[in-house]
């Protein structure tokens, strides 16, 4: 235990003298360690102190190249949602075994968008203000929160509202991203108590919330949130801002050089980077408050959520305070215990932590190793009570120690429980619960919500008997992010119920394999791995592999062989050598079927190692790439634009422009080519990736058009997922796109080229459906704009109403200058009283009166794109009648 000396001091009350501001500013700087010397009247108390921290100074190659290339971090750190912006979370083993106090290169990290710089030279001159509501709305830099003020220091736990999600998950996805159960931290912040800052500006009567934004620049605005005023004020809450971590100024991270810390409630309440306390009569409007961190009922899905947006401004369903929560640490995730016939030990002792909210305290931790039926009572620590037995005068990194005279509980606990080995042995799993003071208890299963948030049901960790029963092998429901791992995960795989009374478990030994198979099938969920498969991959493998000869590509962590689909795959297989050596995970599983998926056990040939996970999120090795090139599209990189348009072409459709990295820069997209389009949920932060064709025309430099068309929820259509997300965001988003993609190349004159292979055509048959005319558009348009192009074309295009028919005016203007070699027919399902074009879906009938059957001596060829039950019905008409499958090219 660490030793530290009490004295007193006394505290600056009114404004500084120079001489108190140098000592202010020296106050700033990283502390000397504890004093050892001691004189007569100074008692010594023992208290838990940091442990030694790393202090990273360099900065991840991983971060180089994003917004966050001036913050260092630590490797160690486990990252939930890709390279940018950081969330992340410490092996569980790693942060149990830090101890009571987290080093802050290990305290986790919610982040949502880029870090703020601050200089070292500004960072006392960093301002907040207190307005709103208050008689004296004020200014405050840190230099003078430093001086004014009196600062305390406090041992306080917070805890992201997501941690543990990633069981929800499991269960069925929710809006959120994947947190393990290391979304939880504790460190001593040190800083001024709220509450004095708040009465500095007067608050009137009519106050009752404080409203905090923070500096984060972000799509919906600043971050920001509230808190009721009456808990601000109560000092038993311990709410605090903050300037210093274990002693040490706040790293970027973690909200350099000021923040609100906020014991016992969500992480989510405790802004970082502070600029604006604002106190209103209300909670906070601002987007991020509405939008996250609550718990809707469990009966409301996603798309109900969508439709109703009461569902969110109902402050019932907000989340403040924390709920009871514990993990198992040890065993530790695949940890083996050998325990016969020579035994390692006769005892284990399990270890783990827990929490409550609201200051309360933890009063039991109970652990059953029968399922529940029988509970054995944990030994259970409280390193903050060794801070209440500090005098009240006690200094400790510039701040008097805040705990003695207060009952509340801000921190985790930790618990021991030690079990017969024999006792293990006998058991398939471990479960824990714990109970707070007001006898709040983890409930056994889990209460599901659409954002995934305050997941607390028993931790369970499932034991494996190996080697003739001879090892134990302990498993943890699941490992954070797109890690591999848990028992959840293997339930899933069997075909098991995940909310049964036995956890999807088989306890029937004999179940045949036919049995669970059934059960895989009534899931519907494409497997993508062969179960046989153990090779473990480092990255030095795959990219010896990312040539066109053997392309090796990777889905989430699993490596994938396409040399043997090279000539099967309906994209061609450029598509596949494009993504030879990378992560294909995003294109992957954003753009095909269940079906395709459904083929990927056949090329599984092993699983990437962790550290190569983490080396291949940084992409391929590159040259310089410190200028633009002059094509800005890349195959095997994604490149970022900017929004800086939305146009409204009608009630479901926009066209949304972005500029490329310079105005000079060309697109690089042939004609008859696709783009993909890979942006993050403004809510869940979860990437979307989807395959477009631009309508802007090749040839412009600097900027790209997307013509999209939306799809809302509807009693017969779902909402679509890109879309939506893709009309939420704002002017000035940056978003991603990679290409060229696709199997058809329009190179003019009636030449073209099908996955690399020379064709000449003297008339384009296209039929198309709703958003499916831009790929048409783009060949209609290279054929019609070029005085020398005598191919002819012919368009059928199917609609609901007029109104829906986009890019009509160019279409009819084609028509009209064209006629020799231009026909359009549009068809519409609800047509006006006047119209006068064809009635009805694109059908048989239709297709039949429209496109002719081979001519003898012509060359042709039939386009097609549009949803999913046009086009096979098209195709089908088509072999039908004759057709020949080379002279179908589908989109």
């Amino acid at each position: 235990m660490h030793m530290i000396s009490a004295t007193t001091t006394t505290i600056a009350a009114g404004g500084a003298s120079n001489a108190e501001k140098i000592r202010i500013e020296n106050q700033y700087l990283p502390p000397s360690p504890p004093r050892s010397d001691k004189s007569d009247d100074e008692i010594e108390v023992s208290i838990p102190l940091p442990p030694l921290s790393i202090n990273p100074t360099k900065v991840l190659t991983i971060d180089i190249g994003t917004p966050d290339a001036h913050v260092p971090r630590d490797p160690r750190l486990i990252r939930l949602t890709g390279v940018h912006p950081l969330n992340a979370e410490t092996p569980l083993s790693v942060l149990f075994d830090s101890g009571f106090l987290t080093p802050p290169e290990l305290f986790f990290v919610r982040n949502h968008g880029e870090v703020p710089e601050v200089l070292d030279e500004d960072v006392l001159d960093w301002d907040i203000t207190i307005e709103g509501l208050v008689e004296n709305p004020i200014t405050l830099t840190l230099r003078q929160i430093l001086s004014d003020f009196e600062q305390i220091t406090a041992p306080i736990t917070l805890v992201c509202a997501g941690n543990r999600r990633k069981e929800q998950n499991q269960i069925r996805k929710s809006q959120g991203f994947s947190w393990g159960a290391g979304g939880v931290s504790t460190s001593l912040f040190t800083g001024p108590v709220l509450a004095d800052i708040i009465r500095a500006a007067k608050p009137l009567r009519s106050a009752r919330y404080l409203c905090m934004e923070g500096a984060e620049a972000l799509p919906n605005g600043k971050y920001g949130t509230s808190v009721r005023l009456t808990q601000v004020m109560d000092p038993n809450r311990g709410i605090m801002l903050a300037h210093k971590m274990n002693g040490e100024p706040l790293s970027p991270d973690h909200g350099r050089p000021l923040r609100v810390v906020v014991p016992s409630m969500i992480g989510g309440r405790s802004v970082k980077w502070l600029k604006k306390l604002i106190l209103t009569e209300g909670p906070s409007q601002n987007w991020y408050h509405t939008y996250d961190n609550r718990v809707l009922p469990t009966m409301v899905t996603p798309e109900m959520s969508k439709l109703d947006k009461n569902w969110w401004t109902d402050e019932r369903y907000a989340i403040n305070d924390l709920s009871i929560n514990s993990a198992i640490a040890y065993p530790a995730h695949d940890e083996k215990l050998v325990i016969g016939p020579n035994p390692e030990k006769e005892k284990y002792s399990i270890r783990g932590y827990a929490y409550a909210g609201a200051g309360r305290r933890i009063t039991r931790v109970e652990i059953s190793l029968d399922k529940g039926q029988s509970w054995n009572l944990a030994e259970v620590s409280y390193p903050e009570d060794l801070y209440r037995n500090a005098p009240e005068d006690t200094m400790l990194f510039g701040g008097r120690l805040d705990v003695s005279w207060r009952d509340t509980c801000l921190c985790w606990i930790f618990w021991s429980l030690d079990v017969p080995v024999s006792s293990l042995s006998n058991a398939e799993d471990i479960v824990v619960r714990a109970m707070d003071d007001s006898m709040n208890i983890q409930p056994r299963d889990t209460y599901w919500s659409v954002l995934g948030m305050m997941h607390n049901s028993w931790f369970r960790i499932a034991i494996r008997k190996e080697a003739g029963g001879q090892v134990l092998r302990f498993e943890h429901p699941t490992q954070p992010a797109l890690q591999k791992g848990g028992w959840m995960e293997r339930v899933n795989n069997e075909g098991g119920d995940l909310l049964d009374l036995n956890w999807g478990e088989m306890t029937d030994k004999s179940e045949s394999t036919a049995a669970v198979a059934v059960k895989k099938v009534k899931k519907n969920v494409a497997i993508l791995t062969n179960s046989s498969v153990t090779k473990i991959i480092d990255i030095g493998e795959l990219r010896k592999h990312d040539k066109s000869d053997e392309p090796w590509f990777v889905v989430n962590g699993e490596v994938y062989d396409g040399t043997g689909f090279l000539k099967e795959h309906p994209g061609g297989a450029t598509s596949i050598i494009v993504a030879a050596g990378l992560d294909a995970t995003d294109e992957f599983m954003g753009i095909h079927s269940e079906s395709a998926k459904a083929m990927m056990p056949k090329y599984h040939i092993g699983s990437l190692s962790e550290s190569s996970r983490l080396a291949l999120a940084e992409g391929p090795p590159s040259t310089d790439t410190s200028d633009p090139s002059e094509v800005f599209l890349n195959p095997r990189l994604w490149s970022k634009a900017k929004m800086v348009a939305k146009s409204v072409v009608s009630w479901d459709t926009r066209i949304f422009s972005f500029n490329l990295e310079t105005p000079e820069q060309a697109l690089g997209l042939p004609v008859g080519q696709h783009l993909l389009l890979k942006i993050k949920d403004l809510v869940t932060e979860m990437p979307i990736t989807r395959p477009y064709t631009p309508i802007s025309n090749p040839t412009d430099k600097g900027v790209v058009h997307l013509l999209v068309k939306l799809y809302f929820d509807s009693p017969t259509t779902k909402e679509g997922e890109m879309t939506s997300a893709l009309d939420k965001l704002p002017i000035g988003h940056t978003v991603q796109f990679k290409g060229p993609i696709g199997k058809l190349i329009y190179h003019g004159q009636g030449n073209l080229s099908i996955l690399d292979v020379p064709r000449r055509v003297d008339t384009f048959l296209m039929v198309c459906g709703g958003s499916g005319i831009t790929p048409i558009f783009q060949v209609l348009r290279a054929v019609m704009d070029n005085p020398t192009d005598t191919t002819k074309c012919t368009v059928l295009y199917g609609n609901r109403l007029k109104e829906d028919i986009l890019c009509k005016e160019e279409l009819d203007e084609f028509r009209a200058s064209h006629a020799d070699r231009c026909e359009i027919v549009y068809t519409l399902t609800r047509p006006e009283e006047n119209w006068d074009g064809e009635v009805g879906r694109v059908d048989a009938s239709l297709v039949k009166r429209h496109l002719p059957l081979h001519q003898e001596g012509k060359k042709s060829m039939v386009l097609i794109c549009g949803p999913e039950g046009m086009e096979k019905a098209v195709h089908g008409t088509l072999t039908a009648a004759g057709w020949d499958d080379r002279d179908i090219v589908t989109f």
